[in-house]
């Protein structure tokens, strides 16, 4: 079996286990030898970060021609009306590529949220607002840029889910080991495999 930890990356954390003068890096949170991020999370960004020793299943997880569905918790600021999730959801012209249909709803804030180590700059005559946003794809800064395209600009980026892993009851700086189960039934990694990358939007 593979070894798979879901890890909740807090924000200011580099996606690398190697040294970077003056950054903290994975190895600070999670001391286990011969495991590799699957996929990446900006420096800025909190949330899951999925870590293997399984080239095959990192490949098959971060690939973007899988399109396993990524789930954000996305503080922005102003508060979007209606004609705003719905340019959101249909997608968004970011000049070098239009974005695929994603699932955009307003939320609340998200209970037992932890605090944002440094907090997210407020402006006192400016409101906030939760959104989740589910996408397929996974381009660089892509949740950034669509809703800062659509007047919205991103001020807190947590990534709650991938596939069906999320963080939930992982505080923030901590990791789990997944057990054989929940990587795939039976110990059928494969399976696991292609059920989670033909979940689509």
């Amino acid at each position: 079996m593979p070894k798979v930890v879901l890890f909740n990356k807090p924000s200011g954390v580099l996606c690398q286990f190697s040294p970077s003068a003056g950054r903290r890096t994975l190895r600070e949170f999670v001391p286990i030898a011969d495991i590799y991020p699957a996929g990446r999370l900006d420096a800025d960004s909190e949330g899951l970060l999925i870590l293997t020793d399984d080239g095959a299943l990192q490949h098959t997880i971060s690939h973007p021609a899988n399109k396993w569905p990524k789930t954000y918790w996305v503080q922005v600021e102003n508060i979007p009306d209606e004609d705003g999730l719905a340019r959101l959801r249909h997608g968004v012209d970011l000049g070098d590529f239009v974005t695929a249909p994603a699932v955009v709803n307003r939320i609340a804030e998200p209970t037992g949220l932890w605090a944002r180590q440094p907090p997210i700059r407020v402006r006192q005559n400016i409101p906030t607002a939760w959104l989740e946003i589910t996408i397929s794809e996974g381009k660089n800064r892509q949740i950034r840029r669509m809703t800062a395209a659509g007047g919205f600009p991103t001020l807190r980026l947590i990534r709650q889910r991938i596939g069906h892993w999320s963080i939930a009851g992982i505080a923030s700086g901590e990791h789990r080991t997944l057990t054989a189960a929940e990587i795939g039934l039976a110990g059928n990694v494969t399976k696991y495999v292609n059920r989670a990358s033909r979940l689509a939007l």
